[in-house]
């Protein structure tokens, strides 16, 4: 199925606008839920003089009023996730959480990635929460909407203190990142790994690291992801690959190479998906895509449509993960071919261990009669 492509919405000042060097997208892009809207002068000196640098990264520290969250959608293997972080640092222009700063009044564009927010009282909400009574223990998904271990993970610590509070109420964890920072926590993983706790996940969207620098600029290489997965599985930490996201004539045809070197790295699973362009991120991603790639841009374009329905993003359980059609169906072949050939497995997370969990006592605890 083919459509004609939507139009830019008129707040875009240019789908040719120069991309900023260290940053997925140039666009400061208003949210869907933005009340006011502004014109900018392309001739105004100021504006040229802004655009010419890279904005700097600002941090808002906030205490959230809750953190374990409940998870609706049958698409993802979790029920329970916690997410230390607002907006991500490493500016993926495909990633599916840029919408989510539309709630805070700011551009899922540029702000996503410059204006981040991170919830540092986190590990006192999270002690709180798994020591109330009525708290069931089951496994909760660690930075699924943006990555925990995200560059100011290093100075602030947050994941590294909630996992170390999982390992002493058992509580089991799967978490999902793109970054060797991961590394430093290895220690705690690798305990919560012998206790049955632990299960991560790393994502590997592309070997060319050209293609990295413009597509997920503040993330690491590949190559240096294909290290962690080496190192985890040294350690004895169970490790799913994440080809994600699938992009039709951009990553498409490094699929099986992916899979190849994420089993010889030591991964124990592989998944992949495709490509989704919710709310603001499609047109986000189709200026990324006249920036960098113009000649093939409508191509890849109007691929997507085919796989949505002739839609650019088809939000459906069960479709919005793969896609369908012609070209979704010779993805979801080849995947499978590839996963069957290096001896991958299909399993979406590695068993985690519920039956441990307690909640350890605290200094000034009275001790429990016999």
């Amino acid at each position: 199925m083919s459509s004609s492509l939507p139009p830019f919405p008129s707040s875009f000042r240019s789908a040719l606008d120069a991309p900023i060097k260290g940053r997925g997208t140039s666009s400061s892009l208003e949210g869907r839920f933005a009340k006011q809207h502004v014109e900018l002068d392309e001739n105004d000196d100021n504006i040229i003089a802004r655009d010419a640098a890279t904005p700097a990264t600002q941090v808002r520290h906030e205490s959230a009023k809750s953190l374990i969250r409940r998870n609706t959608s049958p698409d993802v293997p979790f029920n329970l996730s916690i997410n230390p972080y607002q907006g991500c640092e490493h500016g993926c222009i495909y990633c599916f959480a840029r919408p989510t700063h539309a709630y805070l009044d700011l551009s899922p564009g540029l702000d996503f990635e410059t204006k981040l927010v991170a919830k540092t009282n986190a590990a006192f909400l999270f002690e709180e929460e798994l020591s109330n009574p009525n708290y069931r223990c089951e496994p909760i998904a660690l930075g699924i909407n943006t990555d925990a271990y995200q560059p100011i993970e290093k100075q602030l610590g947050i994941t590294r203190d909630l996992l170390t509070i999982a390992l002493a109420h058992k509580q089991p964890i799967s978490l999902i990142t793109k970054s060797t920072l991961i590394l430093r926590d290895l220690d705690v993983l690798a305990e919560m790994a012998k206790q049955g706790l632990i299960h991560v996940a790393i994502s590997v969207t592309t070997l060319d690291n050209d293609l990295k620098r413009i597509l997920e600029p503040r993330t690491a290489s590949g190559q240096r992801r294909l290290e962690v997965i080496r190192q985890l599985k040294d350690a004895n930490i169970p490790v799913t690959v994440l080809a994600a996201p699938v992009i039709p004539f951009i990553n498409d045809h490094e699929l099986e190479n992916i899979i190849a070197a994420s089993a010889a790295a030591g991964a124990q699973a592989i998944h992949y998906i495709m490509l989704r362009l919710p709310h603001e991120v499609a047109p986000l991603f189709r200026e990324w895509l006249h920036q960098h790639y113009p000649e093939r841009a409508d191509h890849v374009l109007q691929r997507i449509m085919d796989m949505r329905g002739g839609k650019l993003y088809d939000s459906r359980f069960g479709k919005r993960m793969t896609g369908e059609g012609l070209f979704a169906d010779v993805i979801n072949q080849r995947f499978r071919i590839a996963r069957n050939k290096h001896g991958l497995s299909d399993q979406r997370t590695s068993y985690l261990n519920c039956r441990q969990f307690a909640v350890p006592p605290k200094t000034g605890d009275q001790m429990g009669l016999f």
